[in-house]
């Protein structure tokens, strides 16, 4: 069995105090028994005012956050897994970017969010995340990590199953989903998604999740989940705060549920339409 923590967050504007409350859920992660602390997505900075959120990024020492929060990892004796923190990329956009750091010291694995959020819903509430963020280019794993093979997606990539598929015959362990999702779609699709995605890669998901009223105007869903891999829901951190939720993951439960259902040994490539 392997402790690990969930940092619900609300994060707003402030590159600083968000850090600042990563660094005391840290500490307060390991005291608890936790080998990784995971945060959601825009842990360190969530800004949708985009004029507001360049000031802070072109600032000349937030490019010291990931070496900050390395040294904190090493501090506080405890991996952390950053869902995300926006950087900034040649291209003059930025990219949304998750941090794997780790309690020893050797260097992090980063990982570039794949697939945009360019949406318009029947709220009103209109997203997009290209006009801002470039997208990655390609898979991050970290390969010894205290919950095995961790496979590092980020939020929409959730509604892509093939990159699941693909980090399921990679044999990662566990994969983490962090994110900032909406109200309307996390109510109808979070954790039908969360459970899918578990259950096609046979692995456990880990997915910290942002919530409630946000410096920007945004509110978000919360529920921050663990789930197993035959779909089970260990944790549900639900949607009245932030705080730190803990769970114990055992890894033998993997080639379990894979003996049982082998579904990724039994793929087969998806034969084309015949020809008309």
């Amino acid at each position: 069995m392997t402790r690990i923590a969930l940092f619900q967050m609300c994060s707003g504007a402030d590159a600083e105090a968000n850090f600042r409350a990563i660094a005391e859920a840290a500490q307060e992660a390991q005291r608890g028994g936790a080998k990784v602390l995971f945060t959601p997505e825009m842990a360190l900075l969530l800004d949708r005012d985009r004029k507001r959120a360049a000031a802070t990024i072109e600032a000349s020492d937030y490019a010291d956050y990931p070496a900050r929060l390395a040294a904190l990892a090493e501090l506080a004796g405890i991996d952390i897994a950053l869902g995300s923190m926006p950087i900034a990329h040649s291209s003059g956009k930025w990219v949304n970017r998750a941090f794997h750091f780790f309690a020893d010291g050797r260097a992090p694995v980063s990982y570039d969010k794949l697939h945009l959020f360019d949406v318009e819903l029947s709220t009103g509430e209109s997203w997009r995340e290209s006009n801002a963020y470039e997208p990655g280019s390609h898979l991050s794993i970290v390969e010894e990590s205290a919950v095995g093979r961790l496979g590092l997606t980020i939020c929409y990539d959730i509604r892509f199953p093939a990159l699941f598929e693909e980090l399921g015959r990679l044999r990662c362990d566990c994969i983490a989903i962090p994110a900032a999702f909406t109200v309307p779609t996390g109510k109808a699709h979070w954790h039908v998604l969360l459970r899918a995605r578990a259950i096609e890669a046979s692995a456990f998901v880990i997915a910290a999740a942002q919530v409630g009223e946000h410096e920007d105007g945004r509110t978000t869903y919360g529920h921050s989940l663990v789930v197993d891999p035959w779909g089970e829901v260990l944790l549900d951190m639900g949607s009245e705060g932030p705080g730190i939720g803990y769970c114990e993951v055992d890894l033998s439960r993997i080639e379990e549920v894979r003996s049982q259902v082998p579904s990724l040994a039994n793929r087969r490539e998806i034969p084309k339409l015949p020809a008309s």
